[in-house]
């Protein structure tokens, strides 16, 4: 923050003196902790560009991560004529949720920010952590709708990301899942952004001590039950220490590249799509020597694009190599059942139709 300069008389002793702009030099304050400098500095970057007026929503659990977010942001909006409100969602899944709901609503009010609780049924569908993520997100759409919010931004760090792209590897979910989450995504309509994505779970940390905010520790980031806890507590870890440090910067690098590389590939897709794509009765199809004559990771992410964008459903690597083997090795074999649709050959073309 550098110094205060204050405008008044030599005191005649040195202490002050004119100088040459006749001004006393106060007491130097401390500088800025360089946690909360970066925790800011990666708001504003996020932040910036945003039309003034927008509300932004910070989706604030209480914990360091989202809590240090929420200061930052608190004192980045105003600057760049955002106003920044804040949601808090309880998922109701343990004794004193609503507590620590409402305690966090009061952090945010304490950092000058109108503060809203929302509270979410958490279904089953997928394992506790997916359904908890899928409700979050329903209650942060919804948060933002009624806040007249045009962004949501969340505190996922960059061990966060290093924890998805192991999880995504664990599964072998392939190169979608390893690309981790994105800086910028689509809420149906609502901005997400996760400014944090390069910062440290420990700076988050130490930027709330430098600030005297004292923040909750959520006992499921710590419940073995959970696979992303137990990646946290002990896998990662153990990576450091049996491969040395570093291992989340890198993880997350891996991360970036693929994205990288799939927003390449998805130019490459939007380019083609639109000569090797026909509408077909009740669904689509796609030219089979226009698929063969692509190399097989284009191919394949075809397939992907189209079952996707027209029926809204993910295929597998097993069912989309099997839908490729239409192409590549037809040997007359019948129709094959995806989610939401069957693809079959119909001559010289590969059909989707609703199933």
């Amino acid at each position: 923050m550098g110094c205060w300069i204050g405008f008044g008389p030599d005191d005649g002793a040195g202490r002050g003196g004119s100088g040459r702009y006749g001004g006393r030099v106060e007491e130097r304050r401390p500088g800025l902790d360089p946690a909360v400098a970066e925790v800011r500095r990666a708001v504003r970057g996020a932040l910036a560009g945003l039309e003034p007026g927008t509300v932004v929503l910070v989706a604030l659990s209480g914990g360091a991560d989202s809590l240090a977010l929420a200061a930052a942001t608190a004192f980045e909006a105003p600057k760049l004529g955002l106003r920044a409100e804040s949601v808090t969602v309880d998922h109701g899944l343990q004794d004193g949720s609503t507590d620590a709901a409402a305690a966090a609503a009061a952090k945010a009010e304490a950092l000058g920010l109108a503060a809203r609780v929302v509270r979410v049924e958490v279904g089953v569908a997928g394992g506790p952590e997916a359904a908890a993520r899928e409700a979050r997100y329903a209650g942060l759409r919804e948060a933002a709708r009624t806040a007249g919010a045009a962004v949501v931004v969340t505190g996922h760090t960059l061990d966060d990301q290093a924890e998805t792209v192991l999880l995504g590897l664990a599964r072998g979910a392939g190169a979608a899942s390893l690309q981790g989450m994105a800086g910028r995504a689509d809420l149906d309509g609502v901005a997400l952004l996760r400014p944090l994505l390069a910062v440290r779970r420990t700076t988050t940390r130490a930027a709330c001590a430098a600030e005297g905010l004292e923040p909750w520790d959520d006992p499921h980031n710590a419940d073995a039950r959970f696979a992303r806890a137990r990646v946290r507590e002990t896998v990662l870890p153990v990576l450091e220490s049996e491969l040395g440090p570093g291992i989340a910067e890198a993880l997350a690098r891996t991360a970036a590249q693929l994205r990288e590389d799939a927003e390449a590939f998805d130019e490459m897709i939007d380019e083609t799509i639109e000569d090797i794509v026909e509408h077909a009765e009740a669904g689509i199809s796609v030219s089979v020597a226009a698929l063969a004559a692509n190399p097989a990771a284009l191919r394949n992410r075809i397939i992907r694009h189209v079952v996707a964008s027209e029926f809204h459903e993910s295929l597998t690597r097993t069912q989309t190599l099997e839908v490729a083997r239409l192409v590549t090795d037809w040997s007359g074999q019948g129709p094959i059942d995806l989610p939401g649709c069957r693809a079959r050959r119909v001559g010289g073309r590969v059909e989707f139709t609703a199933s």
